[in-house]
């Protein structure tokens, strides 16, 4: 599932091409901040401070020494809860406009909170929120077409684009759940990312005796080690991570909040899926 092409013009290495900028902007990284390592995902509207701190400061950190990063996040307890709540998710639609203004709403509190907390270390960091720009013109079950043009723009200005799991208009459907990791794949793909980490509170994908798969090439060959989440999450768990990630051409890392600031050295964090 990639975007609609529309992040504007791009280089001889497909690289986006910030609408503003004279020069295409380098391969970002895309980090995403699992909803599960931010908040407390058992209790409605619960951040997990300690875990938001500490990811914000690698974030501020990496970006004192190296060039562009885009941020995405999931949901954890606030946008989940309403969205399980009203019976809301990446296959199942509403119509019902307090419904999606209230999945919605509940995005942006916890990404206000997200944009707070990277700027007050001096990171540059913008909202991209998804309900605004995405669609799926074919229903639930099509893909995803995500205009890049603003983000695009956006690295090209210097900021950090954060955007965040959120509704999504969908034809036929209303509107349903986009996914994290769903973003981040058409992020990836679309701006030509370098690198690619998902950062959740698991320290990688864990194989049937709960050790940590060093490298996944194949969906198959993880599939029976894969299970549902243990809290509620309405985006499809580890499972739907790696089958986003492995359509990814550049690499990808899923790891735990110790493997973040490995992963925003260059070096390689949790497992690797490529």
């Amino acid at each position: 599932m990639t975007g609609d092409g529309s992040a504007g013009e791009r280089g001889e290495d497909g690289a986006a091409v910030a609408a503003t900028a004279d020069e295409p902007v380098d391969p970002p990284v895309v980090l995403k901040l699992g909803g599960s390592l931010i908040t407390e995902k058992g209790r409605p509207e619960t951040l997990d401070g300690a875990a938001l701190d500490a990811a914000c400061d690698a974030v501020a950190d990496a970006l004192a020494g190296r060039g562009d990063i885009v941020v995405v996040h999931g949901g954890g307890s606030f946008g989940h809860h309403h969205a399980s709540e009203r019976g809301v998710s990446t296959t199942e639609g509403t119509r019902d406009a307090d419904a999606a203004a209230a999945v919605h709403a509940a995005m942006k509190r916890l990404n206000a909170h997200v944009l707070e907390r990277l700027r007050e270390r001096g990171v540059p960091a913008v909202p991209v929120h998804p309900l605004s720009l995405a669609a799926r013109a074919d229903g639930a079950a099509g893909g995803l077409a995500l205009p890049l043009g603003s983000t695009a723009t956006l690295l090209g200005e210097g900021f950090v684009p954060v955007l965040h799991g959120d509704g999504v208009a969908t034809a036929g459907d209303g509107v349903t759940v986009v996914s994290g990791d769903e973003l981040v794949v058409d992020l990836a793909t679309g701006l030509g990312a370098r690198r690619v980490g998902v950062c959740s509170t698991v320290p990688g994908v864990l194989d049937s005796d709960g050790d940590v798969i060093r490298k996944v090439d194949a969906f198959a060959a993880v599939a029976d080690a894969l299970g549902a989440s243990d809290a509620t999450d309405v985006s499809g768990g580890m499972a739907a991570k790696v089958r986003e990630l492995l359509g990814l051409d550049a690499p990808a890392y899923v790891f735990g909040g110790d493997g973040l600031v490995p992963f925003l050295r260059g070096e390689d964090a949790g497992t690797k899926i490529d």
